[in-house]
């Protein structure tokens, strides 16, 4: 039996659960605590420089974008125009929000750990675009939603805003501890004595302290919402009255309490 659950597991985690594809090993879930922590740890400690700043936030949406793509929902795929835009938009708006705070808290801020919190805020911020743009078509074309036996009974375009805010708040939880307590950790350790003498391992200590964070923190907030997301069927009747009623037909008139749908991750 446990080779059984052994078994699914690693399937699960390797094969798309909409299109059964074998995914990008780059881009799946189970890559991102190596991923994550090379480039949370590169983007903590190279923040001094406009340069820098630029570069890694650039690393990081490339990233996220590849990440975002392999755990879409399959349903709606995108075209290779919508994948630049996406891509092109979430790269342009982490860099201007690191960009942004970097310039404000180098003339306003009188603590200069401030400026070790840049990289969430645009990591925090970009998540809002990078997601939204790489899954656009599920909600310009809405996602199938299935009754609870997985049977399609209709189309929803409240269910991908539902399920996509879900996966954008998932993924800022999952990097907030790392990229948050980190800076403090740091700026603490930094000045004694015996890490001035080990200056070139500073990026080794960060990469490894994030990938502590993010081993407890990838499993946890991916538990947060569950990925088979159901939505009330009274919203659908309150807020896309077609929808509902394409629903209604497809059931005889008896419509089940709630619809189901992957929110991906």
């Amino acid at each position: 039996m446990s080779q059984v659950v052994r078994a699914k597991q690693l399937y699960e985690s390797a094969f798309h659960p909409d299109s059964g594809e074998l995914q990008n090993v780059f881009g799946r879930m189970s890559f991102q605590m190596p991923g994550g922590c090379l480039v949370t740890g590169a983007m903590l400690q190279w923040y001094r420089t406009a340069t820098a700043v630029v570069f890694w936030q650039w690393v990081n949406q490339s990233f996220n974008a590849l990440v975002n793509y392999t755990n879409r929902n399959a349903n709606s795929p995108l075209t290779t125009t919508q994948m630049g835009v996406a891509y092109v938009s979430a790269t342009s708006a982490a860099m201007a929000t690191a960009l942004t705070f970097k310039f404000v808290i180098q003339k306003r801020a009188t603590n200069p750990i401030l400026a070790r919190f840049v990289p969430f805020f645009a990591v925090a911020a970009a998540n809002w675009v990078n997601i939204p743009l790489m899954r656009q078509n599920e909600i310009l074309l809405g996602l199938d939603v299935t009754d609870e036996n997985g049977k399609i009974i209709g189309k929803s375009q409240i269910a991908p805003v539902k399920g996509i805010s879900q996966v954008v708040t998932s993924r800022i939880i999952m990097c907030a501890p790392g990229m948050l307590l980190l800076p403090v950790i740091m700026e603490r350790l930094e000045p004694k004595a015996w890490m001035k003498r080990i200056r070139w391992a500073h990026i080794g200590i960060q990469t490894g302290i994030v990938g502590l964070f993010l081993t407890f923190m990838v499993p946890t907030a991916c538990a947060i919402f569950p990925q088979k997301c159901k939505l009330s069927v009274d919203t659908m009747k309150r807020y896309e009255k077609e929808r509902y009623e394409e629903i209604l037909k497809n059931t005889d008139g008896k419509p089940p309490q709630y619809v189901y749908f992957n929110k991906g991750l």
